[in-house]
């Protein structure tokens, strides 16, 4: 039987992840035990982040770094789904999506010790092997064939948020948007029948303020941007997003990419790859792929330029 709108009670949940917190906006009858839902959605991301956070010195991931090259280490299924996008997106970018930047991350202070740059590891980290060449995966097992420092937070988001849909889908909700820290993916529409919409954001640093607003069915949206945390180095400002050619942070890269995908953790490393790869390369390559990207781009003063990719952008600018 179906059910109107107003048979629908609105539930908004939400709690702490990853150092920033986890949202899921949805409809559903009354009688759900929205303290027993809050719960599954919290011990879904809880376990994503235990798996693989480098801010936990025992995740996963921290045991698969502290593994010495050669050694074949056992992994989570989960864990081994988030390496395998990983090393497939690397690949398809030539490497500009890279997890192995853990070592350059640290050595630029973006690590869990937030240290000031250490220009001898900053040196030392810019020697290494592209993760999607290092890494092999066998059956529940992973290897590494040089020295490697993982690191998945352009992608472990992304797939939290997901890991947030399938858990609302175990719980009967067909229609949600769920979220973490402006990573999204929409489920459905919302009761009335209507798209979910999401903000693109401004990217300026000093207010959260809408650039655009999306309208979203069964999507998922992921943003990389400059303009939330960086270092400054001599008096220059410099994003945590890292160049994997340089083992440094970006120069001259985009305000922002936007990107939409069928899962977040797809969304959220296509975001990185395109960030990393600029406006002209990521765009020929989110065509040749065929991935929607908005490109926001600074011009003189704080003007914003904007340049969309595929059929939910087009080909804009302004």
């Amino acid at each position: 039987m179906s059910r109107t709108s107003t048979d629908l009670v609105r539930y908004a949940l939400n709690g702490p992840t990853m150092g920033t917190r986890w949202s899921a906006l949805f409809h559903a009858p009354r009688g759900l035990d929205a303290h027993a839902a809050r719960d599954a959605l919290q011990a879904a991301v809880d376990e994503v982040d235990a798996e693989m956070s480098t801010w936990k010195p025992g995740s996963d991931l921290m045991r698969l770094n502290a593994a010495p090259a050669g050694e074949w280490v056992a992994v989570p299924a989960s864990l081994m789904d988030v390496l395998r996008l990983a090393v497939a997106v690397g690949k398809a970018s030539d490497g500009a999506f890279d997890v192995g930047l853990g070592d350059a991350v640290t050595a630029w202070g973006f690590g869990s010790s937030a240290a000031a740059p250490d220009l001898i590891r900053v040196a030392m980290a810019a020697r290494r092997v592209p993760a999607h060449v290092a890494i092999e995966m066998g059956e529940g097992r992973v290897r590494k064939h040089a020295p490697l420092a993982l690191d998945l937070n352009g992608i472990a988001k992304g797939y939290g948020v997901d890991r947030l849909a399938e858990t609302l889908a175990r719980l009967g909700i067909r229609h949600a948007l769920v979220g973490i820290d402006g990573e999204m993916r929409a489920i459905g529409s919302r009761p009335d029948g209507e798209a979910w919409t999401v903000a693109v954001e401004q990217p300026d640093p000093a207010r959260r303020a809408p650039h655009s607003i999306l309208s979203l069915r069964d999507c998922a949206v992921a943003t990389s941007g400059d303009y939330r945390h960086w270092v400054e180095v001599q008096g220059r400002r410099l994003s945590h997003t890292m160049d994997p050619r340089r083992g440094a942070p970006l120069l001259d890269a985009p305000a922002s990419v936007t990107v939409l995908a069928p899962t977040c953790a797809a969304a959220d490393a296509w975001a990185t790859a395109l960030m990393v790869l600029g406006p002209d390369k990521g765009g020929e390559l989110a065509r040749k792929v065929g991935i929607d990207a908005l490109f926001l781009l600074r011009g003189e003063g704080d003007d914003i330029r904007a340049r969309g990719i595929g059929q939910v952008f087009g080909n804009s600018s302004r």
